[in-house]
């Protein structure tokens, strides 16, 4: 071929098919092969097995190639054969060849005439057999048979599309002699994907079937339906000689002996046949691949770069290394170490822009989550107003206290403290989930020891769960000290004075609520309108908007009374009523304004924050009597004592807001990070064999194994490549055939009688083949260059003319065949 390194191209090219084959992807990578089409019983299985001189392709009626067949030739001193799915074992026998593939085909299809485009992988080693790379591809069909979809063309259509369209595809269309060219499938679906016919070559066979009286002559002399890498001629043994297991030895004999003895070939010969169509196989595939190679030098080189860091742990592995395990332990723990660290407290290299990691989620929960479940515990104004009643009642007893008690205060107190544990113990809970799923991210980098990822998930998980119980007990601790002694004396504390005169003292600024009501008022006083209510501790004032820049109008609180109003038929709101106990006009000229909510909730809700306003139900009204305490001095103690819960509740929440965290992080985060640092190697260690704990997982060895042979597979594609140099010896690709003059009618049918002789038309060199000017004496071109120059001069022939024929004819014999 010229150089080592145009030799090995082929199983250079063979080795990346494996390597990518292997790992169940191409990596994009168009490599550069010969795809074998052509109808059914077209003889595609005959020549792949002629080339290696063998019976091993399933054989039978119908569809029998249902899968992609990747044909790898290698010349080699012992013959076998090899699976890519039967890594390790070696095929001697063929028939066991041909087993394992109809075995392998109806895995994938089925075992009644399906199709699959999975291929299967197959590599032959002999003698017999130069460097070749083919894939046999099912044969075209018209009508599905068994379990066939009622599409099975276009199936198979499509299923060699996938293969053909690439440009790297070489296209060798396989078409019987004892058919019309024209009709041929073969060369049909390859003049699709390649109409300059760069691409395709063409093979005739069933040569010896023709009828008696017809031969292929012009169209293996390319003359009929020319193509630029032109036709072999092939004769494959017929099915009598199959079934009697006629030696593929004997078979290319008879075949060469045919060829030489045909009238009609003998003069082509040596162009002809399984031989020289493996040579030219051989050739034209070397060629292709010298002609790729700058696209598939880029290529290969940006796939080397890609995957120099998905290889980088795996380039200084060394299985035989009797300290690897022990480094590799270390290593994997001190990475796990840093990485729960950086999760936990936050890194700037490699930051997640996707989702919160580990420690951002925890911060949420720390001053998102945990506040907003302490605003959660929403006190009921009704019941808290009752229970403080109840509490001053069962403190003065039978006595009437002229005092407000802080024991009820103290109790209630202490009521509302302890609903606090429960949104810290779930505080907790949300913390731990978080941890555990950072322990679970940052072990995914120790999937290569799937036992060691386990133990390291049980061991740190399991910890982190005997700090949960330390730290709940320490969050009820500080809820008990809360509990144990009520510090009236703390800076924040409203105290009795202020909470005795908190409306007094605040005057208008405290703003007991706000909120949207419905104000009712008859049709002809303008109907019923939403306004902004605004209720502070003397006054109740509506505005347009919540804005509260045009305010309609302030109704004072003094000598108002509640008072329950029954809903309408026609309405959906809960409405209840304010009216003054001196039946003076409440608003413009009505002794009471309407107001309604949408719930019977929000009703009771602005009750009770009128009770605080000082604004009580009317006598009369058909609630219990224990409800409302109609004694004046009652309600100002309850509404005493209810300020100062809101001030004392409002300081423990700041402190748990405050302690929370802080527990959390000292008793539990903090320690599981010294934890993993110090002491999570020691248990490791004491968990077990250290053989075991570092046994490497099956699919984690072999993708090693894939990744890195690939990685050398791409290096050494490179370095092969970098070896092949522009003064290679190799053929050309033949100019373009120019068709032109063909007559119409000689497309349709394949004739015996000669038609009108063709352009000269360059074909694949052959081995060992001269030229016309070395075989030719000096004597014979003088006289032929004089006769033809002297013929034209005086005879002046014209393309139909005798003279023109018989210098065409001349020349065409001498320039492509010196032999004669």
């Amino acid at each position: 071929m010229g150089n080592r390194g145009m030799e090995e191209l082929i199983p250079l090219i063979n080795k990346l098919q494996d390597a990518f084959s292997s790992i169940g992807q191409s990596c994009n990578l168009d490599l550069p092969q010969i795809a074998v089409v052509g109808g059914q019983s077209a003889g595609k299985s005959s020549v792949l097995e002629n080339f290696v001189g063998r019976d091993f392709l399933p054989r039978g009626s119908g569809i029998v190639t249902r899968r992609p067949l990747i044909l790898q030739l290698v010349n080699n001193i012992a013959e076998y054969a090899e699976f890519l799915h039967c890594k390790g074992k070696k095929f001697v026998d063929f028939d066991e060849v041909r087993a394992e593939i109809e075995a392998e085909t109806d895995r994938i299809t089925g075992s009644n005439k399906g199709i699959s485009p999975i291929p299967i992988n197959l590599r032959v080693y002999s003698p017999n057999v130069l460097n070749l790379t083919l894939i046999d591809l099912p044969g075209m069909t018209k009508v599905a048979v068994g379990d066939q979809p009622p599409d099975i063309e276009h199936q198979i259509r499509d299923m060699l599309l996938q293969f053909i369209t690439k440009e790297s595809c070489l296209i060798l269309a396989v078409t019987p002699a004892n058919t019309d060219l024209a009709n041929s499938d073969a060369l049909k679906i390859a003049k699709e994907v390649d109409p300059q016919g760069l691409r395709t070559i063409g093979v005739i066979t069933k040569l010896d079937l023709m009828d008696e009286g017809t031969d292929a002559k012009d169209i293996l002399e390319n003359k009929l339906l020319p193509l630029r890498r032109g036709y072999i001629g092939v004769v494959n043994r017929s099915q009598k000689d199959i079934d009697g297991k006629k030696d593929i030895r004997a078979a290319l004999a008879a075949e060469r002996k045919f060829f030489l003895s045909h009238p009609a070939y003998r003069h082509m010969a040596d162009r002809m046949g399984t031989s020289h169509l493996q040579r030219t196989l051989n050739q034209q595939l070397t060629n292709h691949i010298r002609d790729t190679l700058p696209g598939l030098r880029s290529k290969l080189q940006s796939q080397l770069l890609s995957l120099e860091k998905e290889v980088e742990e795996y380039k200084n592995f060394r299985p035989d290394d009797p300290t690897r395990k022990t480094k590799a332990l270390l290593q994997m723990v001190q990475q796990f170490g840093v990485d729960f660290e950086k999760c936990i407290e936050g890194s700037g290299d490699q930051v997640d822009t996707n989702e919160l990691s580990g420690g951002a989620r925890i911060n949420r929960i720390f001053h998102e989550r945990f506040p907003f479940e302490l605003v959660k515990i929403v006190f009921d104004e009704k019941e808290l107003r009752r229970e403080i009643s109840h509490a001053i009642k069962n403190v003065h007893g039978v006595r009437t206290g002229l005092f407000t008690p802080d024991l009820a205060f103290e109790v209630i107190v202490k009521k509302q403290i302890v609903k606090l544990k429960t949104p810290c113990l779930k505080c907790i809970d949300l913390v731990i989930q978080e941890l555990i799923n950072t322990v679970r991210q940052c072990t995914n980098k120790l999937n290569s020891y799937p036992r060691l990822r386990e133990e390291t998930e049980r061991i740190v998980t399991t910890h982190i769960r005997e700090r949960e119980g330390k730290t709940k007990d320490q969050i009820l601790l500080l809820i008990d000290i809360e509990l144990s002694y009520i510090n009236t004396n703390h800076e924040d504390f409203i105290g009795f004075a202020k909470a005795c005169g908190w409306f007094r003292v605040l005057s208008g600024a405290a703003v007991i609520r706000k909120g949207w009501l419905t104000l009712h008022l008859s049709i002809m006083k303008g109907g019923s309108k939403e306004y902004w209510f605004v209720l502070t501790a003397e006054s109740l004032s509506w505005y347009k908007d919540e804005e509260e820049k045009e305010k309609k109008y302030m109704l004072p609180l003094d000598n108002l009374k509640l008072r329950d109003v029954e809903k309408g038929f026609m309405s959906t709101k809960h409405i209840f009523a304010i009216f003054n106990i001196e039946q003076r006009n409440v608003y413009k000229d009505f002794r009471q304004i309407e107001l309604a909510c949408d719930s019977q909730e929000d009703v009771d809700s602005w009750k009770a924050s009128f009770l605080r306003a000082g604004v009580y139900p009317e006598k009369d009204q058909a609630a219990p009597a224990e409800t409302f305490s109609m004694d004046p001095q009652l309600e100002r103690q309850v509404e005493t004592i209810r300020n100062l819960v809101d001030s004392y509740i409002g300081i423990v929440n700041k402190s748990i807001r405050d302690l929370m965290p802080k527990t959390i992080m000292h008793i539990m985060i903090n320690n599981a990070k010294d934890f993993i640092h110090s002491e999570l190697l020691a248990y490791l260690y004491s968990s077990g064999d250290q053989n075991s704990l570092m046994e490497e997982s099956a699919d984690q060895a072999q993708r090693r194994e894939e990744m890195l042979r690939m990685y050398h597979a791409l290096k050494e594609a490179l370095h092969l490549i970098g070896d092949i140099t522009a003064s290679t010896v190799s053929t050309p690709l033949p100019p373009p055939v120019n068709d032109s003059w063909i007559p119409e009618s000689r497309i349709h049918s394949v004739h015996r009688h000669r038609s009108p002789p063709a352009r000269p038309v360059s074909h694949p060199v052959c081995p060992g083949r001269t030229s016309l000017r070395d075989t030719m004496s000096s004597s014979f071109q003088c006289f032929l260059s004089l006769f033809v120059t002297l013929s034209l001069e005086h005879c002046s022939p014209t393309p139909h003319h005798p003279v023109f024929y018989f210098i065409l004819e001349v020349n065409f014999k001498f320039s492509l065949f010196p032999s004669h």
